[in-house]
């Protein structure tokens, strides 16, 4: 299930089936901020977003999450290196590639990859978490921590004395680094900013400083130096050490809580692609029809909301399981199947969860049907079709936005509930979800192993943190009764 392209440079690119919905979301994302710009209620309440900090802090801290799940959406096979066979004149060797799909963010982050250890070992350790038989330089057998085979391997024989002075050192040039690219990016924005505003550039500056421009661009410069120190601090560090720490089989925690993001964003935006349609057609035709229509969708819903969740998400990717299984002929990469249960996961959520907003759309078409200039529409023989794509639609879509936005969160969440209890993602995928299910065990060993759930905890709480502040100011800005 995905679509091979061209060669190129030495390897394939690979387009998964949810690179190219991911993709198409980020398109019809950048097609609605155009439209939005064009037109002036929209452009006035996402103005009214920009202008709150929390806003402009939440967007920073998403843009930086897309940016990441990108990264890693952008997939392909290395080509492997060529086996020498007898040939005749004049004929090329076919190209070789890895039956393995790598992303950009896999060749960015090689070194935290490659660098596997044997088991746990602890943040910023140079040994194992757990004891293990070792032979002296006398022929002794002790008991001891042995040396990691990277993290650490740089500070020679005194690794305890000589590591707080590394880490003070890469600690000062991460903060160098930091401040550089964030002074950067203030210069830019400030000149920008500046070109438009008909101000001296000293005083655009200080404006921005001080938080006196209309947006909030404070917030979300000083989110971004946040960001950017967190960012260098990993470039400097992780290479040399193990930032949080290895999970059970020796990888690097950091590399997995990164690639965990893209599947909480596939799983926070695709189901949107999904569920939207549903709610939309449906809860407007139960609105504004009434009658049987509005008797059989309120029935299809209702049954939908009497099954427990969890039992019917349960069942259905159950099933498309046994279907994966028992077409293994569809799928020639390892990355394939397991975009297959990550796109039908997504599926069976968005058919299961589209109910709460096709209520909330149906009860506010039952009172806009009965406006004046709806009414006034049906008097001069204006058909069903256009009254609901120009008067209806166009008021329910604030609604919408609204609810998608809200949902992303809970999706997250949901994702992350589900590969606990095992019917979530492809095991071989990795979530917040699956690190939290293999941190399950981890707690009850003696010493306790902590940072695996740590670190899933912590990078799903500042995605869905800002996921709802966002929300909450998006809120604010789009419902009309808050103007």
């Amino acid at each position: 299930m995905s679509m091979p392209m061209a060669t190129t440079f030495g390897l394939q690119p690979v387009l998964l089936w949810t690179d190219a919905l991911l993709f198409l979301l980020i398109g019809l994302g950048v097609l609605a901020a155009l439209h939005a710009r064009v037109q002036a209620p929209l452009r006035e309440a996402w103005r009214k977003v920009g202008r709150r900090p929390a806003g402009m802090a939440a967007a920073t801290v998403l843009l930086a999450f897309i940016a990441v799940g990108v990264l890693d959406s952008l997939h392909y096979r290395p080509l492997l290196a060529a086996v020498e066979a007898p040939k005749a004149i004049g004929e090329r060797s076919a190209a070789v590639y890895s039956t393995e799909v790598l992303s950009v963010l896999d060749a960015m982050l090689a070194p935290l990859r490659l660098q596997t250890e044997k088991t746990y070992s602890a943040p910023f350790a140079w040994t194992l978490y757990q004891r293990e038989p070792m032979e002296t330089a006398d022929g002794r057998q002790v008991r001891g921590y042995p040396r990691l085979a990277h993290g650490g391997a740089h500070l020679g024989e005194a690794p305890a004395a000589a590591r707080a002075g590394d880490l003070v050192a890469g600690l000062a040039k991460a903060l160098g680094q930091a401040a550089a690219a964030w002074l950067g990016i203030f210069l830019a924005l400030a000149t920008v900013v500046w070109r438009g505003s008909g101000h001296g550039w000293g005083e655009v500056a200080t404006a921005l400083l001080c938080g006196r421009t209309v947006l909030a661009w404070r917030a979300a410069l000083v989110t971004l130096g946040v960001l950017l120190v967190v960012l260098a601090l990993c470039v400097e560090l992780a290479p040399r050490y193990h930032v949080l720490g290895t999970d059970k089989v020796g990888q690097d925690v950091l590399y997995l809580a990164l690639k965990s993001v893209r599947t909480a964003l596939v799983i926070g935006t695709l189901t949107t692609l999904v569920m939207m349609p549903f709610a939309v057609a449906l809860g407007i035709a139960a609105g504004y029809l009434g009658g049987w229509v509005d008797d059989a969708v309120q029935y299809v819903y209702t049954v939908l909301n009497a099954i427990p969740g969890v039992l019917l998400i349960a069942a259905a990717v159950l099933m498309m399981q046994v279907v994966i299984d028992t077409h293994p002929e569809w799928f020639d990469t390892a990355a394939e199947r397991s975009d297959a249960r990550l796109l039908a996961l997504c599926f069976i959520l968005g058919i299961t969860s589209w109910t709460g907003l096709a209520r909330l759309l149906r009860g506010e078409t039952l009172k806009l049907r009965e406006l004046e200039y709806v009414q006034a529409a049906r008097a001069f023989g204006v058909g069903t079709p256009a009254i609901l794509r120009r008067h209806i639609l166009p008021n329910l879509m604030h609604i919408v936005l609204i609810a998608l936005v809200m949902d992303f969160s809970g999706l997250v969440l949901a994702e992350a509930v589900l590969s606990y209890v095992g019917i979530g993602v492809d095991p071989s995928t990795i979530s917040f979800g699956t690190m939290i299910n293999m941190a399950r065990a981890e707690l009850a060993r003696e010493p306790m192993v902590w940072w695996s759930l740590a670190a899933a905890f912590v990078f799903m709480f500042v995605l869905v943190l800002a996921a709802n502040l966002f929300a909450d100011v998006v809120r604010d800005a789009f419902d009309p009764r808050r103007a």
